[in-house]
């Protein structure tokens, strides 16, 4: 069989019953160069079969273990083929054209390009949303490939393994690999960035997410919020390694910082009891890892990092709750209507 342009490594991790439909979105695609692994482990969320699995362009790789997100799409990987990988999970729906459009932009460059970034939508409550790196693609869309030093911005947007395709030769050259734990996503993500020669934006939003917040469900067995910190560590760790790659710095501890505040503020990812560690360990990688000369995101945002810079716990639990009555009033006055779901992670 010729080898396919995209492979698509998606493991068959099901909460919300969406499998068939995202298979269906994959395969319904009018651009044929693509392949699908589904890597089925023995976590009690996965089906114990998969109706598409007669597909010729469809693999169903099964593991005899409960491994979690990111060692199934490890496995993934190494059954993969493809030129480029593109890691769905089964709450992600593919917009019609959307593989053609990734093809025809691939070759539109002079260069292949090591990552190929992309829009994306959320569906929440009836309405879509857009993802929150539209701006940020909007801005660096219209240009060819380029460094990552060129669009420093992107690395304020969410480091999401789903809205970017990755060169399989870039993949293996720098010996990527998703980490156990929650959060996996972060470190290869992250280092197939700084890493890259050449990046390129396709300016669509080709996938849409059928899940209110960006927290995978299936992290590893014994894994916790908590590992958040490894991961993002492992990130800064490589720019420690790097100093050409200083400027990203302010930006990569912004979206560090944003990401701990969405964690600890959304209700029920961190327990009452762990609060103040999660707080405390999140306030000391601020102290730690602030660049020379940074400045604070303004307004609400801003007066977040100013406490958490502090360390300050109480004050913060305390305009948190005064945040959560002002909510509670205005959405009164409203009369409805669905919130906004974050894109924050």
């Amino acid at each position: 069989m010729p080898e396919p342009l995209i492979s698509v490594v998606l493991p068959a991790h099901d909460l919300q019953g969406h499998l068939a439909e995202c298979l269906d979105s994959i395969l319904d695609q009018s651009f044929g160069g693509f392949e699908v692994i589904v890597v089925a482990d023995r976590s009690p969320h996965t089906p114990t079969e998969v109706p598409q699995a007669a597909d010729p362009r469809v693999t169903v790789l099964r593991l005899n273990a409960e491994v979690g997100v990111g060692r199934a799409r490890n496995a993934g990987v190494d059954r993969a083929r493809g030129q480029y990988l593109l890691f769905l999970d089964s709450d992600h729906l593919v917009a019609p054209g959307a593989f053609l459009a990734l093809a025809d932009r691939l070759r539109a460059l002079d260069t292949p390009p090591d990552l190929l970034l992309f829009g994306h939508t959320r569906l929440h409550a009836g309405r879509i949303w857009a993802g929150g790196a539209a701006e940020l693609l909007a801005a660096a869309g219209g240009d060819g490939a380029f460094g990552p030093l060129d669009h420093p911005e992107l690395f304020a947007a969410p480091a999401q393994a789903w809205d970017r395709l990755i060169s399989r030769r870039h993949w293996d050259e720098q010996a990527l690999v998703f980490p156990d734990g929650r959060y996996e996503e972060i470190p290869p993500v992250h280092r197939a960035m700084l890493t890259a020669g050449r990046l390129a934006v396709l300016d669509a939003e080709l996938v849409q997410l059928r899940r209110r917040q960006t927290v995978h469900p299936a992290g590893s067995p014994g894994s916790s919020e908590f590992d958040l910190f490894d991961q993002y560590e492992q990130s800064f760790e490589l720019l420690d390694r790097e100093p050409a790659l200083d400027p990203l710095r302010p930006y990569l501890f912004t979206r560090m910082i944003q990401h701990y505040l969405f964690v600890f503020d959304l209700a029920g990812c961190v327990a009452r009891a762990e609060r103040p560690r999660f707080f405390h360990r999140a306030a000391e990688a601020y102290q730690r890892r602030v660049p020379d000369g940074y400045r604070r995101p303004a307004g609400r945002a801003g007066v977040k990092f100013s406490l958490l810079a502090g360390g300050a716990y109480s004050a913060f639990e305390v305009a948190k709750l005064s945040q959560i009555a002002r909510t509670a009033v205005t959405g009164r006055n409203r009369r409805g209507g669905a919130p906004e779901p974050s894109d924050a992670a």
